[in-house]
């Protein structure tokens, strides 16, 4: 494959380690958007806590220029669409923040007495209460378990300060261990978020570039799908971090979108 045909008809982009940290842009993000604007591209996010209108305000108000809500793939509005496509007028039984239920709500109904689904997010929202309600439904109902997203810790910031914080994996894992089930999983590195990313784009995996900050998710389910990748170090993976030997190599590893730019411009004349 010559350079030339091997430039991408479209990008898929994660947002936080990628574009930002906390409430900061990162060095170059708004430059590399800027070169990419012509290019068919979308934002996702294994995070469903945000609806997209409050992504697309968080973006704006860290800098970036307000994208469109249709160029915002969280896994919360996958699971949503995923879920209708399988059980039109689904009902439902939400753990997580409210973002979820708001993507849920477009197209179910919340119902913690004959839910057809226990959908597990991430953020407030699990006690004893809410895993004693969703456990009774899968194991007494036969409510199906879906989790949004398996990541088993997300970045956060407090006053300035990086946190560590569970994410949708580690809230799923209590139901699955007290039910005794696997959950359905909808976010990256499943397939599903991609697909759905991928026909809303309207191109083949092959013509596509995953671009992300996890080994584990953005980059190992994009190539499972034949989506090409480059790994940016500014976020979990830092510069110089060595590669996980069991995982392929992205198609690209560089420091910061900067680096990205520079190598894509080097290989593909008129590039942006």
């Amino acid at each position: 494959m010559n350079a030339e045909s091997s430039r991408p008809a479209a990008l898929l982009l994660d947002m936080d380690g990628v574009l930002y940290h906390g409430s900061q842009a990162l060095p170059q993000a708004r430059e590399f958007l800027a070169a990419i604007q012509d290019l068919p591209h979308l934002f996702i996010t294994n995070n469903p806590i945000a609806t997209p209108a409050q992504v697309a305000d968080r973006l704006q108000s860290i800098g970036f220029a307000r994208p469109g809500e249709q160029d915002i793939l969280t896994s919360g509005v996958a699971t949503a669409q995923w879920l209708h496509t399988r059980t039109p007028g689904f009902r439902y039984f939400a753990v997580g923040a409210g973002g979820l239920d708001a993507e849920l709500s477009r197209f179910g109904t919340a119902d913690a007495r004959r839910a057809d689904y226990v959908v597990v997010g991430e953020g407030a929202g699990l006690d004893y209460a809410s895993l004693t309600t969703g456990i009774n439904l899968v194991l007494k109902r036969g409510a199906r378990l879906i989790s949004t997203n398996p990541d088993a810790t997300v970045d956060g910031h407090r006053e300035g300060e990086h946190l560590v914080l569970p994410g949708g994996g580690a809230l799923v894992a209590a139901f699955e261990v007290a039910c005794g089930c696997r959950a359905i999983t909808i976010g990256k590195p499943e397939p599903l978020l991609f697909d759905m990313a991928l026909q809303r784009l309207g191109v083949a995996a092959g013509d596509c570039v995953m671009i992300g900050d996890r080994a584990d998710t953005d980059i190992a389910g994009a190539q499972r799908l034949g989506i090409r990748t480059a790994m940016v170090r500014t976020g979990r993976l830092a510069p110089g971090a060595r590669w996980p030997e069991e995982q392929a190599p992205p198609d690209w590893d560089v420091e910061s979108l900067d680096g990205l730019l520079q190598a894509w411009r080097a290989s593909w004349s008129g590039w942006p």
